[in-house]
């Protein structure tokens, strides 16, 4: 018998290095400069745990916190239980099925920065068309606290739906058509077919989508820093524009502290998602 040969492992090291290069240097040197107060390169003072003590105590802080995990909580709350229904519309369409696809997954192509842009035009009286629309129905818009996250989870959902309604598509298609045929005969009804055939399909899927649209969710920045800015006052101050708001203060020490809890809550997140996924396999 031929002996074991793992030397194929080798061919990995170009991309482990890159990824050490690129990923691991750059946390490492964040995580160590939270544990400094940094006035310039060569000021930099060791002061150990404060910054970190300092944020967790803060109430601002706590705040901001419950901001991001409800912004999170709603966006998925919308966007997976609507996207699972764009998917199954989709279906019935057949051919036509691809098109409508495209056009779902078209808003995932536009870069961040414009899509603020983007629907702020769009909502304006003067020269928009939601604006006209808006205006017609007697509906002001203002950027109160309520509209602004109105706004924030309306421009979410328009750019993450088509990733829903992708993958959804994608585990409904694999489906053979007896099982839903053997369904109708036996009289089950179109909740018992989804609840017992297609959603074990698509929940593989789903699990990705949930855990990449709440990291994203999570940490969401450009759009809701330039809507308002965080505000009014502080109802949209999520924690990544607190963290924006420091490196642009130029207070080093305390956002590479303030990321370091940041990379460490989605950590947990991430580890939590797999114990939980891994769970039933395990148990099998």
């Amino acid at each position: 018998m031929r002996p074991y040969n793992n030397r194929a492992w080798l061919l990995l090291l170009p991309a482990l290095m890159l990824l050490v290069a690129v990923g691991a240097l750059p946390l490492m040197a964040v995580i160590n400069y939270g544990f400094h107060d940094i006035f310039s390169l060569s000021n930099v003072h060791w002061i150990g745990l404060d910054w970190f003590s300092d944020i967790l105590q803060s109430q601002r802080f706590l705040a901001s916190l419950g901001r991001s995990l409800l912004f999170s909580a709603l966006a998925l709350a919308i966007q997976v239980p609507l996207g699972i229904a764009v998917a199954l519309l989709l279906l019935s369409c057949g051919r036509w099925a691809v098109w409508g696809l495209m056009l779902c997954a078209l808003p995932l192509v536009v870069p961040w920065n414009m899509i603020p842009m983007l629907w702020l035009g769009l909502i304006n009286q003067d020269t928009g068309i939601l604006g006209h629309w808006l205006a017609a129905v007697e509906f002001d818009y203002k950027f109160t606290a309520l509209h602004t996250w109105m706004l924030l989870l309306v421009m979410d959902t328009w750019h993450w739906l088509g990733l829903v309604v992708v993958l959804a598509y994608a585990g409904l298609s694999t489906i053979p058509t007896a099982y839903r045929q053997a369904a109708h005969i036996d009289g089950a009804s179109r909740l018992a077919v989804f609840r017992h055939i297609e959603l074990p399909r698509i929940a593989g899927g789903l699990a990705i989508v949930f855990l990449l649209r709440f990291v994203d969710s999570f940490m969401i920045y450009t759009e809701a820093f330039a809507i308002n800015a965080g505000g009014p006052g502080d109802a949209t101050r999520f924690l990544s524009i607190e963290l924006g708001e420091e490196i642009n203060g130029f207070s080093y020490g305390q956002a590479a502290a303030r990321a370091t809890l940041y990379f460490v809550m989605v950590l947990i997140v991430v580890c939590a998602f797999v114990m939980i996924t891994r769970r039933p396999e395990a148990e099998a």
